[in-house]
């Protein structure tokens, strides 16, 4: 391209389109070679960033840092190597002409991994609903349920209100009332599903009000058998964490910011109201994730509640293992492995006898399979 330019038959367009470069390329070759000879002149490449950095660290100083660290760590009666014992012996060594700073000792130890410590692994976040591979490949809908209380209206006494949130749909529910059973959770769930249709899973925690009591082995509450009477497979979360309940967690503290401590509420009636607005507009914000979530089965006609029917479904418990790899379901202890920490229990329900398989997450096989009667 210089020698093309220079011989005066193609002016500088036409040689960088010869040769398929901007103009730009040419005129810098050009400059590069300024009046020098061709045959003498460098062509290699030269990188952009200079040779050394201002304020980079000179390897000297680097070899001194290191070499201090290990004569201390092997020769010192203290036996202290960190980055301020280094500071305070590097004045003694002549190779270098000024001491760095504590902060870049530390640097200089990280950088050429000679820090004893070690920083803590983050593995990545699961995807939602991993313990449910249907729900976490986007096939099935998981719904999640739960109950903020403590709440009180002046004037009118404490208020608790069932929340609920689809993990993949639009739908959500926050619903105020004086005190909530297990009778008045199931007429309200109803009306909900009636509304929205039915999920494939129903997710709540460890509630009396939801799993019924505790206190008698092989019992199941009203919830429960309402959710496997209509085809909805009921899930437990581990008690007392709140990790598997993050979701619902999440809109239970939305809604008392942008409701419950947003206005004054005179009576249970404002609150209704306000709460209703701001399930109206929150579903809408969600925008198009109804369009891509699970198809909800519609709610059967002409069903009708008996709670003395025969169970028939499934219920999924999810547990922990104790420091001896046991776990407690339905008022039964047992035995899985000590090196397993989360148990996925599928209890299928037929003819009043609760058959229980206990099996790690993660497709492992079962380690208990009995009958609970």
């Amino acid at each position: 391209m210089v020698a093309a330019v220079r011989s005066g038959k193609s002016p500088q367009r036409s040689v960088a389109r010869s040769f398929h470069v901007t103009l730009r390329t040419v005129q810098r070759w050009l400059v590069r070679s300024g009046n020098s000879n061709l045959g003498r002149i460098d062509w290699s490449s030269r990188p952009r960033t200079p040779h050394r950095m201002p304020r980079h660290t000179s390897p000297e100083t680097e070899t001194a840092v290191l070499t201090c660290r290990r004569q201390l760590k092997e020769e010192s009666p203290l036996g202290f190597y960190g980055a301020d014992a280094i500071h305070e012996a590097l004045p003694s060594d002549d190779r270098i002409n000024s001491v760095p700073s504590v902060r870049t000792i530390g640097r200089i130890l990280a950088r050429n991994g000679v820090l004893d410590g070690r920083r803590r692994s983050r593995r990545a976040t699961p995807s939602p609903g991993w313990y449910l591979a249907d729900v976490a490949r986007g096939r099935a809908e998981l719904e999640s349920f739960d109950i903020v209380d403590g709440l009180v209206i002046e004037g009118h006494g404490e208020v608790e209100v069932l929340t609920g949130r689809a993990l993949w749909g639009c739908e959500t529910l926050a619903w105020a009332n004086p005190k909530l059973n297990a009778k008045s959770l199931v007429a309200r769930l109803l009306d909900y599903w009636r509304i929205h249709g039915l999920p494939d899973y129903v997710q709540f925690d460890n509630d009396t009000r939801f799993t019924g009591p505790h206190q008698f082995p092989d019992v199941v509450g009203r919830v429960t058998r309402v959710c496997l009477s209509l085809g909805v497979t009921p899930v437990y979360v581990p008690p007392r964490e709140t990790g598997f309940q993050a979701a619902i967690e999440s809109f239970n503290n939305v809604w008392q910011q942008k409701v419950w401590n947003r206005y004054h509420h005179s009576d249970l009636v404002s609150l209704r109201n306000r709460s209703d607005r701001f399930i109206d507009a929150y579903v809408g914000r969600l925008g198009r994730r109804g369009e891509r979530a699970p198809q909800r089965r519609p709610f059967p006609a002409g069903w009708q509640m008996n709670l003395q029917a025969d169970l028939a479904g499934r219920i999924i418990y999810l547990r922990r293992t104790d420091d001896s790899g046991a776990v407690r379901l339905l008022g039964h202890r047992f035995q899985i492995d000590p090196d397993w920490r989360t148990v996925w229990c599928d209890a299928s329900s037929a003819l009043r006898k609760v058959k229980s398989s206990a099996t790690g997450c993660g497709g492992a096989s079962p380690t208990s399979n009995r009958y609970l009667e």
